[in-house]
């Protein structure tokens, strides 16, 4: 397919995405923007923080775990005197962004925006309003018209972290040309592993470099880690988290945690986040249906759960390191449906015992890895995950220990990729005046 023909098939199809992503707006209800000034490449503010004698990085992180990734290199660019934009295309992910860069946006060395469309014309506006010095794009956004619109411009565009599966690497071939030329137009890609470098190389990269992972460099909020565990220490009872669930998963663990609760002896407390912010409702109904004794912790997040209290509902946004400060066990959500896994590194920075369902294409090298060194454990279905957490739960402090050296260990052997990808951009953008 070539790009003139990948451009009238997004003319064409367009009004049935916007309409798609606004019924999901609405359901979310949460502001998407959809048809807004800066989905077409125009500015909102007339008072955009450009200043001429300052180098500004645009970064797209496209929903929350890119932009979580995003967080070492984003405060790297900062440190070292650089402006940075920073692209979104869900309202989830910009909230992270805002909430994690609060500081740099309230002092203008940082923005935030909606990504644009991908029509040649509306990269065209958005290059001449933002005039960013150099695009990163991160772990596998490519997007045809946007690189070829800043190759037109000489505006490098650099893909870090990048991730490339098997399959993604076969259904990238079927668009054939367009993809190719996008992936041969990049000025340079950092590559989470040799394998990714090798299959992003048969797409057209010219000379992959490997950087590693951001994932493995992120900081978890250790002041909502203390206020989680202080929050385990007061309940009295064991915690298991089941972090970002996603659709497909609910009905499984509603069923095997019903079983593990009708158990003599059980007494854990299952603290159940779903991914997105749309589910919550959902999921606090399927739970009901199945008659748990549910509290929400939005309706009340200063009470602690009651002694009968069977699941514990985060249906908040921000608080994923306050959940898993509390966490005896971690169950990894979106490995048991299908969706890759969620971002299993987080739970480890945070020092809980990590299980993953079979679904792990997302985190492939990582999680093999990981395995390999004892760091997490692997489970076929919710009812081997809910019965290996409570094993765990009882392993006792030696077992705990132990896996908190080889975890610690584990994790350093693999960070760096921040200071690696921080060398390139260096290289191919001029520092600030």
């Amino acid at each position: 397919m070539r790009r003139g023909v990948y451009s009238l098939l997004l003319a064409a199809l367009a009004p049935l995405a916007w309409t798609v992503l606004g019924y999901r707006a609405r359901r979310s209800k949460m502001r998407w923007d959809v048809l807004g000034t800066e989905r077409f490449g125009g500015r909102v503010d007339a008072g955009y923080f450009y200043q001429a004698l300052r180098r500004t990085v645009w970064v797209h992180a496209v929903s929350v775990g890119e932009t979580r990734a995003a967080q070492p290199l984003i405060q790297a660019l900062l440190a070292a005197g650089y402006q940075v934009l920073l692209t979104h295309m869900t309202p989830t992910g910009r909230a992270t962004g805002a909430e994690l860069y609060a500081k740099a946006v309230a002092d203008g060395r940082l923005r935030q925006c909606w990504f644009p469309y991908d029509f040649s014309w509306v990269w065209r506006r958005f290059l001449r309003a933002y005039r960013p010095s150099c695009v990163v794009l991160i772990e596998r956004e490519v997007w045809p018209n946007m690189i070829a619109t800043c190759k037109q411009a000489a505006i490098p565009v650099v893909l870090v972290s990048a991730r490339l599966s098997a399959g993604g690497k076969r259904r990238a071939q079927r668009l054939g040309r367009v993809l190719h030329e996008a992936y041969a137009s990049l000025t340079a890609v950092m590559a989470q592993s040799e394998d990714d470098a090798i299959r992003l190389a048969a797409l057209g990269v010219r000379r992959p470099e490997i950087s590693g992972n951001l994932k493995f460099d992120v900081q978890i909020d250790a002041a909502r880690i203390a206020a989680g565990r202080a929050w385990r220490t007061r309940l009295g009872r064991p915690v298991i988290v089941l972090a970002s669930t996603r659709e497909g998963e609910d009905e499984a663990f509603a069923r095997a945690w019903l079983d593990a609760t009708a158990t003599a002896g059980i007494r854990a407390l299952l603290v159940w986040v779903p991914r997105h912010p749309q589910r919550f409702d959902e999921v606090a109904a399927t739970l009901r249906a199945h008659g748990f004794q549910v509290q929400r912790r939005h309706v009340a997040p200063r009470i602690m759960p009651a002694p009968t209290t069977e699941v514990y509902l985060g249906d908040t946004l921000g608080e994923m390191a306050f959940y898993l400060g509390a966490a005896d066990v971690t169950l990894m959500g979106g490995s048991f449906a299908g969706f890759g896994s969620q971002n299993f590194l987080e739970p480890c920075a945070a020092g809980s015992p990590v299980i993953i369902g079979p679904s792990i294409y997302n985190f492939q090298d990582a999680a093999a890895d990981a395995l390999t060194h004892g760091v997490i454990e692997q489970v076929a279905s919710p009812a081997d995950a809910l019965t290996l957490a409570l094993q765990r739960v009882d392993a006792g402090q030696a077992w705990r220990e132990a896996w908190q050296i080889r975890v610690h260990g584990w994790l350093s052997q693999h960070q760096g990729a921040t200071q690696r990808i921080m060398a390139v951009l260096k290289r191919i953008v001029a520092g600030p005046r």
